[in-house]
């Protein structure tokens, strides 16, 4: 507020002591000094995130590419500006020439080698229908037209380019010269001819070498043959088949008799008008002869050891020289013979893709005059070497890819070094030229590897001769060698780019001092001439041209200027050949991008890949360095863009996808396929390591470490990527999740097995989450379930384990059945199984007790029991209440009076075996319940407290969260509760099954059910006699009918008492006592007998008594074993309560209880399930 109140006059006045500056100035510097902390720190932050060194680009994901090569903006006519106007003609006339060979050499590599060459590719012999080679060549004959307009524009530019250069020269004496031409050779012309004519050359190879096209024109002629004779029927114009046909006779003539340059050379290059006089001209023709003899000179020196680009400009060499005889009909024989003598050197030059070219034929064709003077034994001799070539060239191979092997891993040391290294400004020119000799140093390895893999791949072809497959090997790393080179470069990029613009400028400064020094040398010169001049000028255009950037228009410039500058001596021999050499890397520089990538281009691998398999089957033998198939993928990818230039489909993508399909299928087989299948043999015995499998000690059988093909990156190839991890993955996955599902019981080992995926490999596998069971998992409950009938028959119950036992089986062991395989099962197929379980088995106790309801109403039975009721009646009293033993006997050996099966079994046999069945379905039911609720505790021991059990659901809805987590939520607490709820108190199965039935056996239409309860001492006596012969089958060899434990009976009887509620009716029998009672009293009796004959000393009786001592003691112990398990499991049904004291209990829950209606004997027992 103060300050408000100060007048505004005191801010003038104000004395300015220069505190505030000084305080600007240190915050200024602290501000500085945080910044650089901050930059600092994010760097190192950034340095640490990232996962590459430096500014490394990657070969296969980066979207965008950095191109180097510098455009021209301006026209030659721009660019080519001297004071001397003659001079600018001349040399512009040239450079447009040049241009545009260049222009007609760059679409032939493109687009014409390339569609001529993939005619006929794409389709198989087995998919191509008759026709469809009529169709590919319909569609090829535009191709073929604008071939023809390409082939005749080059005939026109060869016959300009030969009359500019005899105009030139002119031998006349009188007629004016346009220029001083003594000591001018514009060389740079006659290699732009000869590349040139290297394109006619080169097409008339190709479609020489192409028998699919030959094939098919001569079907398309026939074709057309057909047409002719009915028009009408192929909806065709007759007035237009004529042309037509010319036309096409045309295109044969011209392209397919392989005369194109034959052609080119044999026209008429004299006008006749009174034009240009070329045969004529001796100064042109020294001319041309001597540029040839200079070019040669140049290319036989450096032809071997550190190539640029010498075997093409051989090629364009032999061209001119079949040119200029053709023209001046002379033939140098000395120089002819030293262009034969190459072919010593050089046996065969690769043209394009697999088209290799044979010098010696060619020229022994073209100048045949000269090839008769030469012996026969030299031109011989030529054959001869190329063969042995060959053959040495086999053999070497290995050494070779050695030695590159080292020269290029060095070379990429170096890269890596100078171009992460700072450079220093005191020692920047050293530097520059440092990098600028190890870029070409990569740039010659590329070309000399390149040609080798060619030259020796295309021999072998052309030669028909099989490669060893150690050749094979060989070629393949050279190809991975070569791309190395080209991923080198694109690696460093950036650097490369940096360094590349600064190297053109150090090395066109060097050019531009020595010109200048040779221009002061011309200036100071005093005399003045034309020549002088014109040298003078062209010393100024090149000067000129020199200071801006260095692209192909403006180094072609200064090649033409300087070959007119270079005469009357004006650079000394010491300052011309460095000004050549600058001028020769400034060429490689410049264009450098381009050039490593032409030369690492392996598109002729489409013509080689036979080889790919081999490679394939290599690289996984020895998959110590499986990261080398990035390379050959990167090289099988390069003969994509070529393949676009196709005609003879529908479209080039059909093309595409026959190729990605073949590589695709031929890698799956040769490796991926292999290494899924090893991978998991190998898995497969380490896990079953305690099967003693064969001999897997690494020592002796050795080893392969296949875990380093999934470290590789994933490979790009078409629109995709291979990841050898992932395809390995998903088949270990796949697999294992099926032969899970076919074997539940077997998840456990391929549990095992993707653990020890992810431990070995490193795989990351996922979980199957299919329903896990244990190996112990015994009958799957649904199976007993589907067949119970079949199960109560073939098993038998144990009460006290809880155990079912087979009765017999054909294997050498027998199944069981306990609580953990049903909880088990239970846990597989859920708890749901529980009640669909029970109710199956009441559908099966339905059946049963049918039979059991017809057997007791049969007349025999029920008069015997009604018979016994009444007898036990009356002498119950004298009997003390008990019911006879001898009784029970009597009536055991009634029944079998009354028939028995073939089986020997009687009634009373097959009616005890009805009710053991019945009781092994309860024992079923009861173990079904023991098993939920083992389950159930097994899934509830992750619930910390069970008596506070927090409410998922209102959690959920206090915090807010997604209907989604809602419903999870309320989801999670219905399985808890559910959980709780079974864990807690399980389901009464063992009630309801009594309800169910009880009303309906306790019915008054049912009474001669009542007569159960005296049936039941004949069965035990039938069951315990049973039960004996069965336990004696044990010690038995032949243990058929063998078996130690059949509780199911005593549940079965006890189940049905229950049902009856008989067991007072029963237990007024007193039967158990009677049976103590009955054989005591026989012990007794034999041990008083063996007493009294042990003082007779008769053994044989003594043993005789010792014997039936044994079988009493059995028989009763027996029988107490049977009053045991009875008496156990009368618990279960509640014995100790009447069906009045029941009653009493139900009548609260009566409205809820319902009965079920029907007459047993006419099997209506309700149908209704007993659990919903």
């Amino acid at each position: 507020m103060a300050v408000e109140t100060l007048s505004p006059d005191w801010e003038f006045d104000r004395v300015d002591d220069g505190s505030q500056k000084i305080h600007a100035e240190v915050q200024l510097k602290n501000y500085g000094k945080f910044l650089e902390e901050y930059t600092s720190q994010l760097r190192r932050i950034e340095d640490a995130l990232d996962d590459s060194i430096g500014d490394v680009w990657d070969f296969n994901l980066d979207p965008i590419a950095l191109k180097l090569l510098p455009f021209e903006q301006s026209s030659l006519l721009e660019l080519i500006k001297t004071e001397n106007k003659v001079l600018n003609k001349v040399i512009t006339v040239y450079a447009a020439l040049c241009c545009e060979i260049k222009k007609l050499k760059y679409e032939a590599e493109t687009k014409f080698y390339n569609g001529l060459l993939f005619y006929g590719e794409g389709a198989t012999d087995s998919s191509m229908v008759e026709g469809d080679c009529q169709i590919q060549m319909g569609r090829f004959i535009s191709f073929l037209q604008e071939l023809s307009c390409f082939v005749t524009r080059c005939y026109e530019v060869v016959m300009n380019v030969v009359h500019q250069l005899a105009a030139l020269y002119i031998s006349n004496k009188i007629a004016p010269k346009i220029i001083e031409t003594t000591g001018v050779h514009f060389q740079t012309m006659y290699e732009h001819l000869g590349e040139l004519l290297t394109i006619l050359l080169t097409l008339d190879e190709i479609i020489d070498n192409h028998i699919t096209l030959k094939d098919h024109w001569t079907m398309y002629k026939r074709l057309l043959k057909s047409v002719h004779h009915n028009p009408s029927k192929f909806g065709i114009q007759e007035e237009k088949l004529k042309p037509f046909e010319k036309f096409l006779l045309k295109l044969e003539g011209q392209l397919l008799d392989g005369l194109i340059f034959q052609a080119c050379i044999e026209q008429q290059f004299d006008s006749l008008n009174g034009g240009v006089s070329v045969s004529k001209n001796s100064t042109f023709a020294e001319e041309f002869a001597h540029s040839i003899r200079s070019i040669f000179a140049n290319v036989e020196a450096k032809l071997e050891p550190s190539e640029i680009d010498q075997r093409d400009k051989y090629v364009g060499i032999c061209g001119l020289f079949v040119l200029h005889f053709q023209i001046f009909r002379t033939v140098d024989k000395k120089f002819y013979k030293s262009l034969l003598d190459i072919c010593k050197k050089v046996p065969a030059i690769t043209l394009t893709a697999n088209i290799i070219w044979f010098p010696d034929n060619f020229l022994i064709q073209k100048i045949p005059a000269a090839a008769k003077l030469l012996d026969r034994k030299s031109l011989q001799a030529i054959k001869i070497h190329r063969d042995t070539f060959l053959q040495q060239k086999a053999q070497s191979l290995t050494k070779d890819v050695q030695s590159y092997y080292v020269f290029v891993s060095s070379w990429m040391m170096k890269m890596e070094s100078i171009l992460s290294k700072e450079q220093r400004m005191d020692k920047f020119a050293e530097d520059l030229t440092n990098r600028c000799n190890i870029f070409i140093q990569g740039f010659l390895y590329a070309y000399s590897i390149s040609t080798i893999i060619k030259t020796t791949m295309n021999l072998y072809m052309s030669m028909q001769k099989p490669m060893t497959k150690t050749s094979v090997k060989a070629l393949c790393r050279l190809v991975e060698l070569l791309k190395a080179i080209e991923h080198m470069f694109y690696r460093r990029s950036m650097v490369v780019a940096d360094s590349v613009a600064h190297i053109t400028q150090h090395l066109q400064h060097q050019a531009l001092n020595s010109i200048s020094v040779a221009k002061k040398r011309v200036i100071s010169d005093k005399k003045y001439s034309e020549q002088r001049l014109d040298v003078l000028s062209a010393l100024v255009l090149a000067e000129n041209t020199l200071n801006g950037p260095s692209t192909k228009q403006r180094r072609l410039i200064i090649s033409l200027a300087l070959s007119v500058g270079t005469q009357m001596k004006t650079f000394k021999d010491e300052e011309l050949f460095p000004l050549q050499v600058v001028m020769k890397k400034l060429d490689l520089i410049s264009e450098l991008r381009e050039r490593v990538q032409i030369q690492c281009d392996c598109c002729f691998l489409y013509w080689h890949r036979a080889v790919f398999p081999i490679y394939l089957d290599d690289v996984y033998e020895n998959a110590v360095d499986a990261a080398r198939l990035h390379y050959m993928f990167s090289a099988l990818w390069d003969c994509v863009p070529a393949m676009m230039h196709a005609r003879h489909l529908e479209s080039h993508e059909i093309l595409l996808d026959c190729y990605d399909k073949e590589i695709m299928e031929i890698l799956n087989e040769h490796l991926l396929d292999k290494l899924c299948k090893e991978i998991e043999k190998d898995l497969r015995l380490s896990v079953h390591t305690h099967l003693k499998l064969d001999d897997r000690n690494p020592f002796k059988v050795g080893m392969k470490d296949l875990a380093l093909f999934f470290s590789l990156n994933p490979i790009r190839f078409f629109n995709r990527f291979i990841d050898i991890r992932a395809y390995v993955t998903h088949y270990l996955d796949k697999t294992f999740y099926n032969l899970t599902t076919v074997a539940l019981h077997d998840w456990a080992t391929y549990s095992e097995m993707r653990n020890l995926a992810t431990q070995r490999y490193g795989l990351v596998m996922t979980e199957a989450h299919l329903p896990s069971q244990t190996l112990e998992q015994g009958l799957d409950v649904l199976e007993i379930m589907r067949n119970i009938h079949i199960f109560v028959s073939r098993y038998l119950y144990n009460l006290n384990n809880q155990i079912f036992i087979e009765r017999t089986s054909n294997n050498k062991h027998l199944n069981t059945i306990n609580i953990r395989h049903i909880a088990n099962s239970i846990r597989t197929h859920g708890t749901g199984i529980m009640n669909t379980t029970v109710n199956f088995t009441y559908q099966f106790l339905k059946k049963k007790f049918y039979i059991f309801s017809q057997f007791m109403y049969d007349e025999h039975i029920k008069s015997r029991l009604i018979k016994d009721i009444r007898f036990f009646r009356e002498i119950k009293d004298q009997n003390d209440h008990k019911y006879p033993f001898d009784r029970a006997e009597k009536f055991n050996r009634g029944i079998r009076k009354l028939g028995i099966t073939p089986e020997g079994q009687s009634y009373l046999d097959q009616f005890r075996q009805l009710i053991s069945q019945i009781g092994n379905a309860m024992g079923y039911v009861r173990m079904i319940r023991s098993g939920g609720l083992h389950c159930s505790s097994n899934a509830i021991r992750f619930v910390p407290d069970l008596e506070d059990i927090v409410n998922f659901e209102e959690l959920v809805k206090e915090e807010g969260l997604s209907e989604e987590t809602l419903k999870a939520a309320r989801h999670l607490d219905s399985v808890l509760s559910d959980h709780t709820r079974n864990s807690a108190e399980g389901t009464e199965y063992f009630k309801m099954l009594v309800d169910v039935f009880a009303p309906e056996f306790r019915r008054p239409k049912n009474i001669h059910l009542r007569n159960f309860y005296i049936i039941v001492p004949p069965l035990t006596l039938n069951f315990v006699e049973h039960s004996i012969s069965c336990k004696e089958k044990l010690n038995k060899k032949n243990k058929i009918g063998a078996a130690f434990t059949d509780d199911g009976f005593a549940m079965g009887v006890a189940y049905i008492l229950k049902l009856l509620d008989q067991y007072q009716e029963f237990d007024s029998l007193h039967w158990f006592q009677s049976v103590r009672e009955k054989y005591l009293k026989e012990i007794r009796a034999v041990a008083k007998q063996q007493n009294i004959q042990s003082a007779s000393q008769d053994e044989k009786l003594l043993q005789t008594m010792n014997l039936t001592q044994k079988r009493l003691d059995v028989y009763l112990q027996e029988f107490e074993l049977l009053y045991f398990s009875l008496s156990s499991a009368r618990i279960f049904f509640r014995a100790d309560k009447t069906a009045a004291e029941e009653n009493q209990e139900k009548k609260e829950k009566e409205e809820e209880t319902k009965t079920s209606n029907g007459d047993l004997s006419d099997c209506t027992v309700s149908t209704d399930p007993v659990v919903k």
